[in-house]
């Protein structure tokens, strides 16, 4: 079987305190962690793939206060 072709991936940044976080299991379970991530840190909106079977977000290791917007 042929290995099939990376697909392009954006550059990364890296910010002090900023964590990149990489989620997989189930729907349900992917989207229970998240929703406790975003409850109780800054994250980016996780981009889901995989059928939503695995996320990727950030989070802000070093401000838990709540998101103003």
């Amino acid at each position: 079987m042929a290995a099939r072709a990376r697909r392009e991936r954006a550059p990364r940044t890296y910010l002090p305190g900023i964590a990149d976080v990489r989620i997989c299991g189930t729907q349900e379970s992917v989207r229970a962690v998240l929703d406790v991530l975003e409850r109780e840190f800054r994250t980016t909106s996780a981009r889901p793939y995989d059928d939503g079977q695995r996320a990727y977000l950030q989070l802000d290791t070093g401000c838990t206060d709540p998101d103003a917007d």
